[in-house]
Parts: C-alpha cells; sequence; structure tokens
C-alpha cells in the first residue's frame, strides 16, 4: 500500500510493488511513473514533511531514496548499510526513524533514529543512528509518529511505548494478556491522531482502544469501540482527525465518529479482506488496499470512485497459466471461484469471470467450490472449466465441468453446457484438440481421470430437443487396461493424441480414436507429455517422476534420446521448436530450453528462483524481435512467463524493467487533473480553441512552412526547476536562440537592389544607347569571363532585353545552397 501526495491534493495515489514505486492517478487509474532503483523489496514509503512534493522510500537492500516522484527523478540515496523494514519522517528535523535488525538475518528488531546527512554527492553514507527501543515489532504498521514529530509510538505483543523527542521521555503502557469475557489484547496496529494527543490500537480480537492524557503516566485513560470480529487489519484518521477508519478480514471498511465514538458507517462488500488504508492531506479521498491485490478508491461519502486491480495472487494456482487468444491475455485463479483476465502489456486486470457462481464468505469452517482446471481452443471461442467440491469426513468428490462461448455482444464468455460428475473420480487433465482452423471442423475436447478413462467431448446441434442451438456431449471413452489417465497431449495439426496412463503413453488417431501404438520406457510414472511444434512436431516428449526426460521420433516409433533431469515443468512454445524444462534441485529450479531434435540444450539458467516453478508459459509477440546473441535468440517469437511456488509470476526480458514497463508509464497532461470548477467551464472553450489553433499551425510546419524552433526555449520551460544548469548559461541559449540569421537578410536585400537596378536601366535604355553599352559590358565582366587578347563582344538589342529579363528573376535561393 502506498501514501497520498497534496499537490494536486488528491491526484496521486503512490504504492509500492515489489523493488519499485508506482505513482497512479486517482483520476483516470493509470501509472504516470514507475520508480525504480532499489535492488530488493521496497519496505516503506513516506512523504516529505518539508516538502510534499518529495518522496521518501526504503529497502531490504539497505538504503534510503529521496524521490521527486512528479518527474520520477531520484535525488538522493543515503546508504544505510543494513536491511530497512519501516520508515518514519519526522517534520522539521533532518532524520528520520527506521525499523532494522540487530544483526542480519536476526530475528529481532530496533527502532533507530536515523541522521541524513547534508551533502552535494547523490549517494552518501548515512551512519549516525541512535536507538530509540531496542526491541520492537518488524510490522511497519505497529509504529506511529504522532502531533508532527513530537513523539513516536510502538506496540509489541501487550505492550504500548510512547517515545518524546524533545525530552526523550519514555512511556510505557502494558495490558493484560486476556479479560474475563475472554479478549485478546495483543496490539496489531497503531496509529495517531493528526492534531490532539491521542492514540488508536487495533487489538486481535477485533477491538479498537482510543487513548488520551497519556503524557500522564498516572492519568491515562482509553475508550474502547467494537465491531470487527476478527483482528484489526489496519486503523487511519482523517486529515482533520474527525474520523478514523478501520478494516479487517470482513471485507467491510468501518468509519467511525471521533467525537461520537459509537456512531459509526459501513462500506461493505469490498471484494477482499483489507489490507492497509490511507487517507488523502485535503480528506477527500481514501483508499484502501486488499488481500487481492487491489487497491479501491473511495470519496467523502463512502462511494467507490475507482478500483486498480493488480493480477490476483491467490492461495494456490491449479488451472495453471493459460493464454487467451482472443484477448492475448493471461489467464489463471482468481478470486476464489473466478478466472482472471490479465493483461501482461497493460500490467492490469480486464476482468473476473465467475465460473463457480457461489458467494465467498471468509470462514475457515465453510467448504467452497474449488476451480481445479481451465482450457481455451485454439480461437478462443469455447472455454471449459473442471470444479470440485470435497465433503469433510468422506471420501466422496463432487465433479462438474463446465462448457463456456464467448458472446460478442457481451465481450464476455457465457454458459453453454454443465455436465455434472463427467468422471467418477478427479480429472487429471483437459485439452482441446489443435488444429481445428476450418469452420467445418468441430471444436473437440478430451478429459483424463482417475477413474482409468479419457473422453473426448464434442459440440453438437440440439436444436431438436430445447432451443438451445448447440451443447456439448460424449462422442468417445477409451481406456488401456485399467490404468489411471494422468495426462494427454495432441499434436500441432490434431490428428494424433496421446494419453499417458501411469507409466504407459498411448497414441490414438483422432479421426477414428484408434489406438496406434504405446511407448512404455523408461520406467516411471508420467509427469508431464507434450508434442513437438514447427520442424519438430514429429517428436513427442515426457517427463516422467523418477527423473528422466524421454523423446520419441512418432515416424519411427523408437526412442531418438532421454535425458536424466528431474523436470517438474515441461512447456513447448507454440511459435517455435524450443520446450522449456524445469527441475528443481537443492532448494531451487534452473530451467533449460532446448529442441527436440538435438538434446543439447540451447540456453540453460541455473538458480531462476527459489523453490520450484509451479507453471510456465509462452506468449507469442505480437512482431518478432531481432536478437543479436546467440543466448537470446530462443526470446525471438515468444516471452516465458512462470510461476514460482510463492505465486510469483516471473519472466525472461532482453529489456530492462524501465523499457518493459514504458508502456505502462503514460504521461498524464494537466489538463486531466483540473476540476470541473465554473472557471474551468467558463475557460474550456477558449482551451479548445487555443489547441485547436497548436494543432493548425502543427500542420502549417509540417506542410514545409517551418518555423524557427528554440532548443534553449524548450530546455527552460520543459526541464524541473531544481536540475536546471545554471541561469548564466541559459541566458546565453536563449538570446543566441533568438538571433536572426544575418545571411537570409543581405540575401533578401541583394535580391531587391537587383529588382531595382534592373527597372531603371530598362528605362535608361532608349534614350542613351551608350550608357546602355557600358552597362551592358560592365554585366558582362560580371558574369561571363574576360580575355584581354580579345575584344569585348557588343551585344544585340535582343540579347540585352534577354539579360535585362534574366536580371530582374529572383536568385535569392543561390547563396542559400
Amino acid at each position: 500500500m502506498g501514501n497520498w501526495t497534496s499537490f494536486p491534493l488528491h491526484r496521486y495515489l503512490i504504492c509500492v510493488s515489489g523493488n519499485s514505486i508506482k505513482v497512479l492517478s486517482t483520476i483516470t487509474e493509470e501509472c504516470i511513473h514507475v520508480l525504480w532503483s532499489h535492488r530488493d523489496l521496497v519496505t516503506g514509503i513516506e512523504l516529505n514533511p518539508n516538502n510534499l512534493l518529495q518522496l521518501y522510500s526504503c529497502s531490504l537492500d539497505g538504503t534510503v531514496k529521496l524521490w521527486d516522484f512528479i518527474d520520477g527523478i531520484l535525488i538522493k540515496t543515503f546508504v544505510v548499510g543494513k536491511k530497512v523494514f519501516g520508515l518514519y519522517t519526522i517534520s522539521k528535523k533532518d532524520c528520520v526513524c527506521v525499523i532494522t535488525p540487530i544483526e542480519d538475518y536476526s530475528e529481532t528488531f530496533k527502532l533507530m533514529s536515523l541522521k541524513l546527512p547534508k551533502s552535494t554527492r547523490q549517494e552518501c553514507d548515512a551512519t549516525e543512528l541512535t536507538v530509540l527501543f531496542a526491541d520492537v515489532s518488524q510490522s511497519p504498521k505497529s509504529t506511529a509518529v504522532g502531533r508532527n514529530g513530537e513523539y513516536i509510538v510502538t506496540v509489541k505483543g501487550l505492550i504500548l511505548f510512547v517515545y518524546y523527542f524533545k525530552n526523550e521521555k519514555i512511556l510505557r503502557f502494558p495490558l493484560s494478556a486476556t479479560s474475563k469475557r475472554g479478549a485478546n489484547n495483543i496490539f496489531t496496529v497503531v496509529t495517531c491522531h493528526p492534531v490532539e494527543d491521542c492514540i488508536a490500537t487495533g487489538h486481535k480480537d477485533g477491538k479498537i482502544r482510543l487513548w488520551r492524557n497519556f503524557n500522564h503516566k498516572q492519568g491515562y485513560t482509553y475508550s474502547s469501540l467494537h465491531w470487527h470480529h476478527d483482528s484489526v487489519a489496519d486503523l487511519a484518521f482523517s486529515a482533520q482527525g474527525t474520523l478514523l477508519f478501520s478494516g479487517g478480514v470482513e471485507s467491510v471498511l468501518v468509519q467511525w465518529s471521533h467525537s461520537l465514538e459509537h456512531k459509526k458507517e459501513f462500506l461493505p462488500r469490498l471484494g477482499a479482506a483489507i489490507e492497509h488504508i490511507a487517507t488523502s492531506p485535503d480528506g477527500s479521498l481514501l483508499c484502501t488496499s486488499h488481500l487481492d491485490n487491489k487497491i479501491t478508491i473511495i470519496d467523502a461519502s463512502l462511494k467507490v470512485t475507482g478500483i486498480i486491480q493488480g493480477l490476483v495472487k491467490g492461495n494456490d494456482v491449479k488451472t495453471g497459466l493459460i493464454f487467451d487468444p482472443r484477448t492475448k491475455a493471461l489467464v489463471l485463479n482468481g478470486k476464489p471461484g473466478h478466472l482472471q483476465f490479465y493483461s501482461l502489456q497493460d500490467d492490469k486486470q480486464l476482468y473476473n469471470l465467475d465460473i463457480v457462481q457461489q458467494e465467498f464468505v471468509n470462514q475457515t469452517t465453510i467448504q467452497h467450490v474449488d476451480l481445479v482446471k481451465a482450457a481455451f481452443d485454439a480461437k478462443g471461442n469455447w472455454l471449459a472449466t473442471v470444479e470440485e467440491l470435497e465433503r469433510n469426513g468422506t471420501d466422496h468428490l463432487e465433479v462438474q465441468m463446465k462448457f463456456w462461448e464467448y458472446n460478442i455482444q457481451l465481450q464476455s464468455f457465457a454458459l453453454n453446457t454443465t455436465i455434472n460428475l463427467p468422471h467418477e473420480d478427479q480429472i487429471t487433465c483437459i485439452s482441446f484438440r489443435c488444429g481445428c482452423d476450418s469452420e467445418k471442423d468441430s471444436p473437440t475436447l478430451v478429459t483424463t481421470g482417475n477413474d482409468g478413462l479419457f473422453k473426448v467431448w464434442t459440440l453438437e446441434d440440439n436444436s431438436y430437443i430445447s432451443r438451445q442451438t448447440s451443447g456439448w456431449t460424449c462422442d468417445f471413452l477409451g481406456s488401456y487396461h485399467g490404468f489411471k489417465a494422468t495426462a494427454c497431449s495432441f499434436s500441432e495439426d490434431g490428428s494424433l493424441l496421446a494419453v499417458s496412463f501411469e507409466d504407459i503413453i498411448t497414441i490414438w488417431e483422432s479421426s477414428s480414436w484408434e489406438l496406434k501404438h504405446t511407448f512404455c520406457e523408461p520406467p516411471g510414472k508420467i509427469r508431464n507429455l507434450c508434442f513437438g511444434r514447427m520442424s519438430s512436431s514429429k517428436y513427442l516428449l515426457a517427463s516422467t517422476d523418477n527423473g528422466f526426460i524421454t523423446c520419441w521420433d512418432l515416424l519411427t516409433c523408437n526412442l531418438t534420446w532421454k535425458a536424466q533431469l528431474n523436470a517438474f515443468v515441461l512447456q513447448p512454445d507454440c511459435a517455435s521448436e524450443n520446450i522449456a524444462a524445469f527441475s528443481f534441485i537443492s532448494g531451487s529450479s534452473t530451467m533449460f530450453i532446448f529442441n527436440p531434435a538435438d538434446p543439447v540444450p540451447l540456453y540453460v539458467h541455473a538458480d531462476v528462483c527459489q523453490g520450484c516453478v509451479q507453471w510456465a508459459l509462452f506468449v507469442p509477440r505480437d512482431e518478432p524481435e531481432v536478437l543479436p546473441l546467440k543466448g537470446q535468440r530462443w526470446l525471438n517469437k515468444s516471452q516465458l512467463y512462470f510461476l514460482t511456488g510463492n505465486q510469483e509470476l516471473m519472466t525472461f526480458s532482453t529489456k530492462s524493467s524501465e523499457e518493459s514497463l514504458k508502456p505502462l508509464c503514460k504521461q498524464l497532461s494537466a489538463g486531466e487533473f483540473l476540476p470541473f470548477t465554473p472557471f474551468f467551464m467558463l475557460m474550456e472553450k477558449k482551451w479548445q480553441q487555443k489547441q485547436v489553433e497548436t494543432m493548425q499551425l502543427q500542420e502549417f510546419v509540417s506542410t514545409g512552412c517551418k518555423t524557427p524552433e528554440s532548443f534553449a526555449v524548450k530546455e527552460l520551460l520543459h526541464t524541473p526547476a531544481h536540475v536546471l544548469p545554471p541561469a548564466v548559461i541559459l541566458c546565453s541559449l536563449l538570446v543566441d536562440s533568438l538571433l536572426i540569421f544575418q545571411q537570409h537578410k543581405s540575401t533578401e536585400n541583394y535580391s531587391k537592389d537587383l529588382d531595382v537596378e534592373s527597372e531603371s536601366a530598362e528605362e535608361d535604355s532608349d534614350e542613351d544607347t551608350m550608357k546602355t553599352d557600358d552597362l551592358s559590358k560592365a554585366t558582362e565582366s560580371h558574369i561571363l569571363p574576360v580575355h584581354s587578347s580579345e575584344t569585348p563582344h557588343k551585344l544585340l538589342k535582343s540579347e540585352q532585353k534577354e539579360l535585362r529579363r534574366i536580371r530582374r528573376g529572383d536568385f535569392s535561393w543561390v547563396p542559400v545552397l
């Protein structure tokens, strides 16, 4: 979660995103800047109280950085040398408070005052640290600054601490562990009133305590507020301190009146548990961040005005990573019972598709239907999903499969067919047939299950049965000696189907569903199964749980090669012959890129991530890239994404982070931040007229009538003031840019003098022949070469007239050449 700016008061929202910081617009919900510099997780951000256009940030890389977030410029870096888990600013002081571990990899943390040195260098060491508390909580929400830096408060366990900076006085307020009513008094969060001496604390049992008169240790009091049934996740006062906001797992924002403490209002059904709350400096907006990686923007009347949704991070992605060919989006598990369609290019969620269509209640005792499988056909017209529900205390598994058809009018998928109990046991794999490019080809889906069967589902015309024109039915089922069917895969042209039955692979012809061949070496349960693509489409590959990858040639039905590699993921690239394999050894994963025709890897990346890679996906590029390095050529046509065990989506890219997110960071114009006031409406027409004139001027310039442009003026108007060069340099550049070139002026005067001279000569030609002859001779000596050995040639009248006509012409363009 992030913080707010105050210029304009509520137009910017700043939030942390991994190693970076995003500056968002609360109006358009677009990303304005991405601040990149930290090399590890960013743990805290705070506005500079002495300059609200600047931002402090801290990270586990051991640095504190100062930013100009309006222009996206890093101003200064302070090297602390220790991991920083929290940051708190103090007004009118040249120091900040930070939370750091006592030692590296220590579980004990201390709150320290860090003096920021005044240095002209952009990076400097900040080593002057003063310990305020020797044992504090690691959570940044357990510490807060009160009354513009007069004191700092921190909570841990059952104790509240207050530290006064002026006299270095420390106050300690303990609570009992439980009460007679079984309350759990452990602190979870603390915040301070912006004006009064009042501290609000949240507790494990859902209570909120308001502490007053704590500067007198013997006479302190507190009052209790209670609505949350579980622990309080976050608290925040409004800008004036008249309201207090609280949130938790109930997905409800509660607004408490500070003067009438038991008067409260609610904003329910926010979609997911609330993790953080922030309010704007002018009190017009507040926002909440949620467990599903979402930020909700709310106005003062508790109405939702905007939602910024990122990639929903679930507990377990069972559907895998799927590519939607219609929207070019990444599809995977989202909210419970939903599929999320996530745009990789724009870094935002397109929409959610409710598959289960049941209300989710956040209680551990309530069972919910789980979405476990999903697949698209080649054109993106059909979507198949599988749901499971396992009853507690029984071995019975309820399975349901649904077919969804894309509706062009709704721009979403609509339910077409529901099949109850498609298999008598768990479904292990689903796959649409490839190569159905013609309109005559009916879409086909194959499912495998632990009941020892694989089933073929086809689309049929049901208009004679019901009003629905088409529906899905089972067309064929197959088995192999009663073994469990574990995986399936179609060849690139859809003519062959490979189905694995435990440690045996069977090959079926899709036109007649006739068994053609079986492979049974080396022994081991089949974990992954895939065909090669393009020139390697004749190869079939499989990975087993005993640590082998095996490749067969389907033309000869012989074993081509096998390699000892414990591959948990085997993912082919539909745009090339390459295949990605991820192995897990000694706590980290290693990636191999290879062509089935050659077992020698094209690219190997050791320790690509900690833990085991669960899923991987190649996403085709809109246009192939030209990559000169041999180790990057496998990324020419596609980009590889993979999901780690910690539910982190990662990718390989040949561009830097700033370049890859360039389409995302759209610079917003200043007009988007202007409020719709009466003055704005009055001046709007004038601004629109000015824009039209600007466009006309640009068209005028583009046609060839170019106006001189001043680089110095652009540099002066479009560069931030604090990074401009000295005024002496700018002044000289500006004056030079305003000077008119003398060359054009002299050329123009020369042409005018030439015209005047020619006109006067023409008037006098008939009156004085001698003068004309002399003038022509002078002209001849200027234009033609004069040889001293020959007498000058006397021009005829016709030649003289032609010469005068030529002299009247405009030759000012010659000096320009």
